[in-house]
């Protein structure tokens, strides 16, 4: 997903600039389009939209007149093309020297890409792919219901490579909703904490492996994604990280105002909070969600331009000349905007013809 929409070049360190404070929560940001993040991770970007019913094409089936399309995020009607013509979602476009991390809570999302691998997936499944050297990549997202509408809600996490990687293999793997596990407690008084386990092992539940070269692979790393669903009062104990020199992010998304170690943190606002021990996660005034994300920093010079991540401009300059000439491998689908069968279920083809169906 091409989310940086108007290609910047920047260098990082991972340092928000945010302002500082003492305790448990460090510094807090409010949520916007993107999240603003630390190293290991770049930035997160949430998309919910409330899509009609779809059409025989598995676009909307409501006029589009009035949207920019192509790039359309104005939000008209509770709902975006984003770059999509026909069906929303974002067609082809190349991605170097970082990981995307895809999880989606409703909605479907067809993927392909130019190692000729696809899937579909949604409703729970998390994809999670290491660009590497460069991919080329396309995410519909095809309205499948025709007599009801079709809301769709994810959150994709750039993630980042040690220059040491950033040039190996393209990779992606499947995480299932089937396969991830969910952490749930239920106080005295019915009150539940759940915590869905994307990555980074939580009180016994270990979830699937990343791809192999991802920074998530290092169990030095302890790169965690936790998604946290608390009712009215419930309390969720966050564990410490195995080292305080792992960074934390809360991000509140959803919900009423969240308790962190005493520390209100109001519904649409982001928490950097201390690594140092563990804390208490409160729903403070009714239910609340959450994702956190954790990591060790990488600790590298960043250099964004678009959708290349890399340790320098040079870097960046290499990635565009390239793509240029190799097209990271060329396009081999018949559009730049794929959509599946309609009469396909859940499943991954990976770029060696191994197929799963779910």
């Amino acid at each position: 997903m091409n989310a940086v929409t108007t290609p910047t070049t920047q260098q990082t360190t991972g340092d928000a600039g945010l302002p500082t404070r003492s305790g448990a929560v460090l510094q807090t940001f409010a949520l916007g389009a993107q999240w603003p993040t630390i190293d290991p991770f770049l930035f997160v970007a949430h998309h919910r939209d409330a899509y009609p019913k779809g059409n025989e094409s598995g676009g909307p089936e409501a006029s589009l007149e009035g949207r920019e399309i192509g790039s359309d995020f104005a939000g008209r009607e509770g709902w975006n093309m984003y770059h999509g013509s026909t069906v929303p979602g974002f067609p082809q476009h190349p991605h170097r020297g970082f990981e995307t991390v895809t999880y989606v809570r409703s909605g479907i999302i067809d993927h392909a890409d130019s190692l000729g691998a696809a899937a579909r997936f949604g409703r729970g499944d998390t994809q999670w792919m290491t660009a590497g050297s460069g991919v080329v990549h396309s995410e519909m997202f095809p309205l499948l219901d025709r007599d009801g509408d079709n809301p769709l809600e994810l959150f994709q996490i750039w993630l980042n490579l040690p220059k040491a990687d950033k040039m190996v293999d393209p990779y992606f793997t499947m995480l299932w909703s089937e396969d991830t596990p969910v952490v749930e407690s239920v106080d005295a008084d019915g009150r539940s904490a759940r915590v869905t386990v994307i990555a980074g092992a939580l009180a016994g539940a270990v979830p699937s492996a990343p791809p192999p070269d991802s920074w998530a692979s290092n169990p030095d790393a302890d790169v965690a994604i936790w998604h946290v669903t608390l009712d009215r009062d419930a309390v969720w104990e966050m564990p410490a990280p195995n080292d305080a020199d792992v960074v934390r992010v809360v991000y509140v998304f959803d919900g009423s105002n969240l308790d962190i170690d005493g520390t209100t943190v109001a519904a649409g606002t982001g928490a950097f909070v201390t690594s140092a021990r563990s804390l208490a996660l409160r729903a403070d005034g009714g239910p609340v969600e959450g994702l956190v994300l954790q990591g060790r920093p990488i600790g590298e010079p960043v250099a964004r331009y678009g959708p290349f991540v890399m340790n320098d401009e040079a870097g960046i300059r290499q990635a565009f000349n390239d793509y240029r000439t190799t097209e990271f491998g060329g396009w081999p689908w018949p559009s730049n905007d794929p959509v599946h069968s309609t009469a396909s279920g859940r499943f991954a083809r990976h770029a060696d013809g191994r197929m799963v169906h779910r």
